[in-house]
């Protein structure tokens, strides 16, 4: 569907031009007063003086919007109100009929991305605080695909370092065949919490965990080997959390800290010949500009620790080399918790001080806050562990299944196990994309299962509403309309909605805020709703009854293809 907002903004910025001339973005934004306003005028006078008002009806005489607007009108201290002609919407909806994009096309400009998403710890379960950044990187690389972009997933997993010698060990003591069974089963959590109580309790054993490390940084192939055991296995069962959300990772997409180990030294030597190194306390340091503690000592990354080994700022200036050299990426993106903003500015600071990261290339913190439980702190359960997250999707999906069977006893039970999926799973989603990433937010199953206000169940039966439309009248979507024709109020508010998907999606891309994308579809269902109860489709005839049928077929398109961006699947039937 054509832009609207686009559209006035080719027709006002070369008026505004004309008239002021210097080019001026017009800033139009949605309006109570009328479709659309402009607010340019304002920054105009402030610059250079004169009569707002005066200005306005100078822009407004010069600007083509004759085919597009039934009412200009000035207001105000030079508010340029703007109403769409109805002839205008129902033009711009009928050339979407047959777009199997409704009328978005695909970047003019597209980049190389890359999304740094999710990032579990090998030998560990995944739990609840591995959701946000899967669900939110998921989101970006779906949207970010659909706009035309090329998008590397990156998830960089913990699988190196101290605590493999510590599990190696175990592993050994467990039995090969015995630990790949417990860990194939998923008691990932079992597994490392027995390893950490023997070293905490067995002093023989904490020297073999110490010896094991060095084995395993020295390359030992027999310690190697039995690190891939745990490492796959790993990767098995994150891959089955995957599968169960839904998300599109692969095993091609792991990323773990070992796969740059042969890269640390090189980045410390790039560093040290670029005079960035500082020797502190026998480490070798960078000190980015601006970063300070609490007493006002200039704040550390460390590359290399004094005993030798590489600190985990070594991975991550490797990362980014790789990233930006490598991978050829130019908009590097990191879907992190808000806790780690400091360290991924420091990190983002070196790389441009390296001159490693410099324009076009950028890279962007999505962070995101924490999920809490009813009682404002961190999520967990009622003994205060984390919560595993296979155990919270699984709930989800049960109680989805329960709402559906009171709702619609009449489907089969195949179906109403896959609808319960698609609720459950989309709730949890929802409930999360609809926040304000940098928010922390509630879980709350009941509210998120809800069938009413903005969650996915209302979304999802609003949709499956218009395919019971289609279902029982055995009509096809109109395919071939010149024009649509708009009449009613309740059709006209609906026909705005579908003409700002595009503005929407666009703007989310750049900001990367689902939350927007979300109330948007929210938006486009109410509007639908109160179509549906003030303007029959059935009971309708002739080019009436065409037109209202594209609007709900362009309704769930537009809801299908914005669930399905933000990763959440649109059943046919609730």
């Amino acid at each position: 569907m054509a832009n609207l907002e686009e559209l006035l903004h080719q027709r006002l910025a070369p008026a505004f031009e004309s008239v002021a001339g210097i080019p001026v973005d017009p800033a139009i934004r949605r309006s109570p007063r009328a479709h659309f306003q402009s607010d340019a005028v304002l920054a105009l006078v402030g610059k250079f003086g004169g009569n707002p008002q005066d200005i306005a009806a100078q822009v407004v005489k010069a600007a083509q919007l004759d085919d597009l607007c039934s009412a200009v009108e000035v207001s105000g201290p030079g508010f340029i109100n703007l109403t769409i002609a109805d002839t205008a919407l129902g033009r711009l909806l009928a050339v979407s009929c047959s777009d199997e994009r409704i009328g978005v096309p695909q970047t003019g400009v597209p980049e190389r991305i890359t999304v740094d998403y999710s990032a579990p710890n090998a030998a560990k379960e995944m739990h609840v605080g591995h959701l946000r950044s899967t669900i939110i990187g998921d989101a970006a690389v779906r949207l970010l695909e659909w706009l035309g972009h090329t998008v590397i997933r990156q998830n960089h997993i913990g699988e190196w370092g101290t605590p493999f010698g510590m599990l190696v060990e175990h592993l050994l003591d467990v039995g090969e065949s015995e630990a790949a069974h417990e860990l194939s089963v998923g008691d990932l959590n079992g597994f490392y919490q027995a390893a950490r109580r023997k070293f905490d309790a067995d002093e023989q054993f904490k020297d073999r965990a110490r010896r094991r490390v060095v084995l395993l940084q020295s390359g030992d192939e027999t310690t190697l080997r039995l690190w891939h055991t745990l490492v796959d296995e790993s990767k098995k069962y994150f891959m089955i959390v995957y599968g169960m959300l839904g998300v599109r990772l692969t095993e091609d997409d792991f990323f773990g800290e070992s796969y740059y180990n042969d890269h640390l030294q090189s980045v410390v030597d790039e560093l040290d010949g670029l005079g960035l190194l500082r020797e502190s306390n026998g480490a070798q340091c960078v000190f980015p500009e601006g970063y300070t503690n609490r007493n006002g000592d200039p704040l550390p990354i460390i590359v290399k620790k004094s005993d030798g080994g590489f600190g985990y700022g070594a991975t991550d200036l490797a990362t980014i080399c790789h990233r930006l050299r490598n991978l050829k990426a130019i908009r590097l993106l990191y879907v992190v918790g808000l806790p780690q903003s400091q360290h991924l500015e420091m990190i983002h600071a070196v790389a441009r001080d390296a001159g490693w990261l410099g324009f076009p290339a950028r890279a962007e913190h999505v962070g995101h806050g924490s999920i809490l439980g009813d009682d404002g702190k961190m999520l967990r359960t009622r003994a205060g562990a984390s919560v595993k997250l296979v155990d919270l999707l699984e709930e989800a999906v049960s109680r989805a299944a329960a709402v559906i069977a009171v709702k619609n006893p009449r489907l089969d039970e195949e179906t109403r196990a896959a609808v319960a999926r698609a609720v459950g799973i989309g709730a949890v989603k929802y409930a999360d994309l609809s926040t304000d990433r940098l928010k922390d937010y509630v879980f709350d199953y009941d509210r998120m299962l809800a069938f009413e206000g903005n969650t996915a169940p209302y979304l999802q039966y609003a949709r499956a509403r218009i395919c019971s439309i289609f279902r029982r009248s055995g009509a096809e979507p109109p395919q071939d309309i010149a024009e649509l024709v708009i009449t009613e109020p309740a059709e006209r508010a609906l026909a705005l909605e579908l003409l700002a998907f595009g503005s929407v999606v666009t703007a989310v891309a750049e900001t990367l805020e689902f939350h927007k994308l979300a109330t948007y579809l929210y938006s486009l269902a109410s509007a639908f709703t109160t179509f549906y109860e003030k303007c029959p489709v059935l009971r309708s005839e002739g080019e009436t009854q065409q037109c209202r049928l594209v609007l709900c077929d362009l309704t769930a398109r537009t809801l299908e293809l914005g669930l399905g961006l933000l990763g959440i699947e649109s059943p046919d039937q609730m």
